[in-house]
């Protein structure tokens, strides 16, 4: 077969599915928090993959976990078990709350098995009246038509027929929202402990504790989606543990493999018993390279150096955020924790982010929005202090340019 053919842009158009618009930019090497595309223009990426590129592009100790693995065994189906995911599921509960673990592909997949045990959770302790599943406007928990409909954007799940029922929508922040909607037919309340793709918003200490206290009243399962929070992304290993709030089930993804699809679920003992042998299931999951490269990720972004650094570098990116704002004046407000920050556009810029993340990568610097007035950065975990101060500048150009 002849490969005798461009690969471009254009050629997306020709054999993809239409479900995505991505940029003519095609990224061909990356090392660090650099990218260059296939004309060799280097880029500054501060998107990190959407969250998930924890140790940048090539990190020696995930190409180092793959090789290896990769000369071992690839997949095996879960009609075995596997060295790399007994050792991953290990260091995962010795590092949290959680005694099991569920592993998955990606995170609306952990999100689908957080969902199903907890209805499966509450048939079996209280009946099937218990099965209301509480979740917020602007959540985002996946694509899945269960997780779609859970996450609080209905433009996201409209148009697909029926959607799966008893699951409502409370206001994020708004714990007497919660309160209105709680009862003892709940069978679970599912929240991203910082909205990500709903604007970057922290919760309150109030509202994530009230939130958990209506959840004990009722008898309720607080389930944390910290798919995008997740492995050090706010500058805590999981974000539950700097809000002091412990859900009962928790979903990671993303960042967990560093840029190797892998999801996880992890819960107590007492819940996980409910996903008897034959209830859930998945064939890649749980598949030696992903926990193999994920292990790797984990161990490194699992110290108190890389921990630490992130809140370190994150006072760079709202400084470097700040001192451009008092030149141009484009933002009301910066937001978010650790690299998860969120520059939210005023009132004369609204609706316009898709054109700041448009100019940004005209300047050599790849950054993300969150909705149509926020620009998003969610960059390496361990981006050198030089490539944040370089891609700023260039993210400055890129304001100047629109403030004009």
């Amino acid at each position: 077969m002849s490969n005798h053919f461009p690969v471009n842009r254009e050629l997306f158009d020709d054999v993809m599915v239409p479900n995505y618009s991505p940029s003519a930019v095609i990224p061909v090497r990356g090392l660090g928090s650099r990218v260059w595309d296939q004309q060799d223009r280097e880029f500054i990426d501060f998107a990190g993959g959407i969250a998930v590129n924890c140790l940048g592009h090539c990190h020696p100790a995930l190409v180092g976990a793959l090789t290896e693995q990769a000369n071992k065994i690839w997949h095996l189906s879960n009609v075995m078990t596997n060295e790399p995911a007994l050792r991953l599921a290990k260091k995962l509960t010795d590092s949290t709350f959680a005694d099991k673990v569920y592993f998955a592909n990606s995170g609306a997949e952990a999100n689908e098995g957080a969902l199903k045990l907890a209805r499966r959770w509450a048939l079996e302790n209280f009946g099937a009246e218990k099965s209301q599943i509480i979740a917020f406007k602007q959540g985002f928990h996946g694509r899945t038509f269960f997780t779609v409909t859970v996450g609080g954007q209905a433009a996201y799940s409209d148009g697909f027929g029926p959607k799966p029922g008893d699951i409502v929508h409370a206001e994020y922040n708004n714990l007497e929202s919660v309160k209105a909607l709680i009862s003892d037919k709940t069978c679970a309340v599912v929240m991203e402990p910082l909205q990500g793709e709903g604007g970057i918003i922290s919760p309150t200490d109030e509202f994530a504790k009230g939130v958990r206290e209506l959840c004990n009243q009722h008898n309720a399962l607080l389930v944390f989606d910290e798919v995008q929070t997740g492995v050090g992304r706010l500058g805590e290993l999981y974000a539950y543990m700097g809000l002091g709030v412990t859900p009962d089930i928790l979903t990671t993804a993303k960042a967990l493999g560093g840029g190797f699809p892998i999801g996880a679920m992890i819960t107590t003992t007492d819940i996980a018993k409910h996903l008897k042998v034959g209830t859930h299931g998945s064939t890649y999951g749980g598949n030696p390279l992903a926990c193999a490269v994920a292990e790797a990720a984990f161990d490194t972004v699992n110290t108190p150096e890389v921990l630490n650094g992130v809140k370190a570098k994150a006072k760079l990116y709202v400084a470097g955020l700040n001192a451009i704002n008092a030149k141009y004046n484009v933002f009301s407000e910066i937001r978010g924790k650790g690299l998860l920050i969120g520059a939210v556009l005023t009132d004369a810029y609204q609706g316009r982010a898709k054109e700041f993340l448009n100019a940004a990568m005209d300047e050599g610097v790849m950054t993300l929005v969150a909705g149509a007035n926020i620009i998003r950065f969610a960059p390496s975990l361990v981006i050198p202090d030089e490539d944040i101060a370089e891609g700023l500048a260039r993210f400055e150009k890129a304001v100047a340019k629109l403030a004009k």
